[in-house]
């Protein structure tokens, strides 16, 4: 019988591949969001499906990535896992006073100490991470990228589709950059960035041609079924968006990622145009483009 792991175990095996794994080693807080989506999609059709071992497997996949940020903050010196524990028991505590009230009043103190000597343990262990970072990084052990086989390349032999355990309810830009990391780990990829840039240039001409071709205006909503000009314009849309995806993916970018910066900044600059414009006695729902227009260029010259 297979010996049983422990939650330790896992924190042990994650703060090794921090200091042996080039990949691992990389990730942060930010460059980990997209996994940390794609696993809570696939935990919930894992639950909907009622199929236990999935649901065991993905629990474990969510666990990781609790661990991974966890850890990434325990190098950061912001808090580790054993904070993250005592928030959620604190939580529990707060919610039911019923049962724990007078326990939690008794209890402070030697939660107090509880803690304190985890801190302890975390920084013994933080110490030690640290020492053989330092080792392998002067030995050279550090995996590298180089002569490792991808990632997507191991696990496409044990699909038999393309699309196979990709969560039902990934978001559509996630699912794309999905799509194109498994076609790529079979092989059907550009060997460089030039080619999906190419093929956005490509894409963004023929959607240009078909607004050309059916008038420069389009309605926004409303649009009946059976639309052919909205239909036609949709599929070229679609595609270039799915060809930027892949300019991301092959420069290294997430595009969930870019999208979310793109969607702040948009969101701050438009805000410095409300603000100045209310400073000016400006109505912004009825100001006009042109003045609009102006106030956001001053917005972005004044970043």
């Amino acid at each position: 019988m297979q010996e049983k792991k422990t939650l330790d175990d896992a924190l042990a095996i994650m703060r090794d591949l921090r200091t042996r794994d080039a990949w691992d080693k990389a990730q942060t807080h930010e460059s980990l969001r997209p996994y940390l989506n794609e696993e809570m999609h696939e935990l919930d059709d894992a639950l909907l499906a009622g199929d236990d071992a999935a649901t065991c497997s993905e629990l474990g996949d969510v666990l990781l990535q609790v661990l991974f940020h966890a850890i990434i903050a325990e190098e950061r010196r912001a808090f580790d896992i054993h904070d993250v524990a005592g928030s959620l028991v604190g939580k529990m505590v707060k919610r039911h006073p019923w049962l724990y009230a007078e326990d939690g009043r008794q209890t402070t103190d030697d939660r107090r100490r509880h803690r304190d000597d985890r801190r302890q343990v975390t920084d013994d262990r933080r110490r030690a991470t640290d020492d053989r970072r330092r080792v392998a990084d002067d030995q050279g052990t550090v995996a590298d990228d180089a002569g490792r086989e991808p990632w997507e390349t191991m696990k496409s032999r044990g699909r038999t589709s393309l699309a196979e355990g990709l969560p039902k309810g990934l978001p559509s830009l996630h699912r794309a950059h999905r799509l194109q990391e498994r076609a790529a780990g079979v092989g059907f990829d550009w060997p460089d960035a030039q080619g999906p840039a190419d093929k956005v240039t490509e894409e963004l001409a023929e959607v240009a041609e078909l607004i050309a071709r059916h008038g420069h205006v389009f309605p926004t909503h409303g649009v009946p079924s059976g639309d052919a000009r909205h239909e036609a314009l949709e599929g070229e849309l679609g595609d270039l968006l799915f060809a930027v995806v892949n300019l991301c993916r092959k420069c290294g970018v997430h595009p969930a990622l870019a999208l979310d910066k793109a969607n702040a900044k948009f969101q701050r600059r438009f805000e410095g145009i409300e603000r100045r414009a209310e400073a000016r006695g400006i109505d912004v729902k009825t100001a006009g483009l042109d003045v609009l227009d102006e106030i956001w260029n001053e917005v972005k010259r004044g970043e």
